[in-house]
């Protein structure tokens, strides 16, 4: 695979920056899977200096089960509206509510250690640290409620 592709490929798949993504192929040799790696090592670093930030913003996601019996208010914060208002932020308001929801979690210190419902191999606070790493602000799960039937 050409250079560029590979460097447009990872940025599609990691949405990390473009000198980020030619830093980690470079590292690596050129290896996808590598790369993905380093990414991933380099994001966790960023969200970890991120972390003391202040988070002033954010949004509330609800969910209500089909059955009427169940639902679930989150709220997600971040640093400013900007990144609140993406698709990414709003896609993860969205699943965080179903997980709690589904999973019904007593602390959020206990959902952020939950497996990710659609993906065992990730952890809620994994998804935080994702996309704090690509947008580049700290976010937090503030709070939430289940309310059942």
């Amino acid at each position: 695979m050409e250079d560029l592709e590979l460097l447009k490929k990872l940025r599609e798949e990691t949405g990390a920056g473009v000198m980020d993504c030619k830093k980690a192929l470079s590292e690596s040799g050129g290896d996808l899977e590598k790369a993905k790696r380093k990414l991933a090592d380099l994001g966790l670093e960023k969200a970890a200096k991120k972390s003391e930030r202040q988070v002033q913003d954010g949004l509330v996601g609800s969910y209500v089960h089909a059955t009427g019996k169940i639902g679930a208010l989150v709220v997600l914060s971040c640093e400013t509206d900007f990144v609140a208002r993406t698709e990414d932020f709003k896609k993860l308001v969205n699943e965080i509510t179903l997980q709690v929801a589904a999973m019904k979690p007593l602390s959020v210190d206990e959902l952020l250690d939950q497996d990710y419902i659609r993906d065992s191999s990730k952890k809620i606070k994994d998804l935080l640290v994702e996309l704090s790493a690509k947008v580049g602000e700290n976010i937090t799960v503030k709070e939430f409620k289940v309310l059942k039937v």
